[in-house]
C-alpha cells in the first residue's frame, strides 16, 4: 500500500523529491484519534511544497526545498478553533463558536430502528430545515435521536436525499468499498487534473513569488474550497471571493479561510452580475466552485463554457462524494464523507463517533490547491485548459488507507504553549485577530498573506492593477 506521500506524488507524476528537497518531520497522533489525520495532512502539503518549488523552478531555474511539521499540519485541520480575539481589556482569548457546537452536538450518528446507525447533517439554515421536515422532530439531542430511532437507516439516509438535505447512513469500510460509489472513486486518483480544451502555453507570470500575477476567482464557502483559496493566496495569487450577499455563511469559517483574499459580492441569478463574473473569468486564471454538479453548467459556468471562454482556465470542482457515480448527485459535509467511507464507524469501541477534526475538509481543499498548482505548471509548458476535481469522499477514503495509531489520552490536543508558536497575529477591519500560520516552510519564497482577513462584499468586483498588487505585495 502506498504511503500518502506516494498517492500525491503519483498525481504529479515525476517522481518521488529527495529527502533534501521535501522533509517532513514527527507523527500521529496529535489528537485523539487512531486514524493518522496529520501525517496524511502533512503529506499533502508537502505535495503543495513540491509543486510550488517545481512552479518556482519553471520562472527561476531555481528548485526550493520545503519542510512540514506534522504537529502544525495537525493543528491546521482545527485552525478554527485556535483563533483567538482581544477582550476589553485587550487579553487574546479563543474565540466561543457557541452556535457551531450547538449544530455539533446533533450532527452525530444516532441508532436506528434495524440497529444501524445515520447522521443527519444539521450545517446551514436551509439544509437544517429539510432534515427537520424529515425528521419531524425539534433540534435537540434528545428530540433527534428520538426521530432517527423510528426509521432504518438506508430509509432515512433515502429520505433525506429525497429532500435534498444531507445526511448518511454509518457504513463499514468494507461496505463502502463493496459499494458500487465507493468503487467508482477507488478507480480515480485522489485528485483528477484533466486537460479539457487545447490552448497555447502561457508561462508563469513575473514576480517575486510563486504565483504572483495569478488571478483566481473563489466561489466556495464553508471549509474545502475556502482552505485551497487561502493556499492560492498563501503564495501570490489574487485571490477574489466571490459570494452572494444573504448567501448562509458560517462567520468562524470565513474569518479563518478568507486570510490573503478579497470578497466582492455578486448575484449569479442577476444577469448584470453574472455578466460582471464572466468578464472577471474572461481573464483569470484559476475558476473555483463547490457547488452540486450540475448547478454551475445551468448558470452558464461550467468547465467547458468557460475553456471556449477563457482558454487556458484551470477550473476546480470540490463536492462530497465526487464528479462521478450514483452518489455523486449528493450534497454533504465533513461529517457526511466521515460517515460512509467507513471512518466514523470505527471511531470508538462502543459507538460510531467523528473525528477531533475536519480532516476531510482540509485534506481536500489542499488537494485542490495542489491540483491546481500541477495544472497551472501544466500549462506553462504544454497548454491547455484544466478541470481540477476533488472531493471529500476520496480524501475519508485516502486517510482511511494510512493504517491506524495507539493514543492513550481522551483528549489529546497541542498546548497553548505550542498552539503560541504557531499563531500569528493579523489586523482584520473586525478588529485584530490571532490565528495558525502558515504550516508549509519554503526556502525562498515563506507562504505568508499579504492581506487580512476581509469583510464579506467589502471589494469591488475587478482585478488589481499592477500598481495594487505592488503595493499589497509590500
Amino acid at each position: 500500500m502506498p504511503s500518502a506521500f506516494e498517492e500525491v506524488m503519483a498525481v504529479r507524476g515525476k517522481g518521488m523529491p529527495t529527502k533534501d528537497q521535501i522533509k517532513i518531520v514527527g507523527s500521529d497522533p496529535v489528537f485523539s484519534t487512531k486514524f493518522k489525520i496529520g501525517e496524511t495532512c502533512a503529506a499533502v502539503i508537502a505535495g503543495i511544497g513540491t509543486a510550488v518549488s517545481d512552479i518556482w523552478e519553471l520562472k527561476t531555474s531555481r528548485p526550493q526545498s520545503a519542510a512540514i511539521d506534522v504537529r502544525h499540519a495537525a493543528a491546521a485541520l482545527r485552525s478554527t478553533g485556535y483563533m483567538q480575539q482581544p477582550g476589553a481589556d485587550g487579553i487574546f482569548s479563543d474565540i466561543r463558536l457557541d452556535d457551531h457546537n450547538d449544530m455539533r452536538r446533533i450532527t452525530q450518528p444516532w441508532p436506528t430502528k434495524d440497529g444501524r446507525w445515520c447522521l443527519p447533517h444539521f450545517g446551514l439554515p436551509n439544509l437544517r430545515a429539510r432534515v427537520l421536515g424529515v425528521l419531524g422532530c425539534e433540534p435537540t439531542p434528545d428530540s433527534v435521536a428520538k426521530a432517527v430511532s423510528q426509521w432504518d437507516a438506508m430509509d432515512l439516509e433515502a429520505a433525506i436525499d429525497e429532500a435534498r438535505g444531507c445526511g448518511g447512513m454509518v457504513r463499514t469500510n468494507e461496505e463502502w468499498m463493496a459499494h458500487p460509489h465507493g468503487q467508482a472513486l477507488a478507480a480515480k486518483p485522489i485528485v483528477e487534473i484533466i486537460k479539457i480544451a487545447e490552448s497555447d502555453p502561457e508561462p508563469m507570470p513575473a514576480g517575486d513569488r510563486p504565483l504572483s500575477g495569478i488571478k483566481a476567482l473563489d466561489l466556495t464557502r464553508i471549509l474545502a474550497g475556502p482552505i485551497a483559496g487561502r493556499t492560492l493566496a498563501e503564495h501570490g495569487a489574487d485571490v477574489l471571493m466571490v459570494t452572494t450577499e444573504g448567501l448562509p455563511q458560517i462567520s468562524h469559517h470565513v474569518m479563518d479561510t478568507s486570510h490573503g483574499k478579497r470578497s466582492c459580492y455578486l448575484d449569479l441569478k442577476n444577469s448584470d452580475d453574472a455578466a460582471t463574473l464572466k468578464e472577471l473569468a474572461g481573464s483569470a486564471d484559476v475558476f473555483s466552485q463547490g457547488y452540486r454538479p450540475g448547478i454551475m453548467q445551468k448558470l452558464g459556468f461550467g468547465p467547458e463554457e468557460l475553456a471556449l471562454h477563457r482558454p487556458g482556465i484551470v477550473y476546480v470542482s470540490i463536492s462530497c462524494f465526487g464528479a462521478d457515480g450514483p452518489l455523486s448527485h449528493r450534497a454533504g459535509w465533513e461529517q457526511v464523507a466521515q460517515t460512509v467511507t467507513g471512518i466514523c464507524h470505527e471511531g470508538l469501541p462502543d459507538r460510531p463517533a467523528l473525528l477531533p477534526a475536519a480532516a476531510c475538509d482540509y485534506t481536500t481543499g489542499y488537494l485542490a490547491a495542489y491540483g491546481v498548482l500541477l495544472a497551472l505548471a501544466r500549462r506553462a509548458v504544454d497548454g491547455g485548459s484544466y478541470h481540477v476535481r476533488v472531493s471529500l469522499c476520496q480524501s475519508g477514503m485516502l486517510i482511511y488507507r494510512q493504517g491506524n495509531v495507539v493514543f492513550n489520552e481522551a483528549d489529546k490536543d497541542l498546548s497553548d504553549a505550542e498552539l503560541d508558536t504557531l499563531r500569528i497575529e493579523t489586523a482584520p477591519k473586525a478588529g485584530p485577530l490571532r490565528h495558525l500560520a502558515p504550516v508549509l516552510q519554503l526556502s525562498e519564497t515563506p507562504p505568508r498573506w499579504v492581506r487580512p482577513t476581509p469583510v464579506l462584499g467589502g471589494d469591488r468586483p475587478e482585478w488589481l492593477n499592477d500598481a495594487d498588487a505592488a503595493v499589497a505585495a509590500e
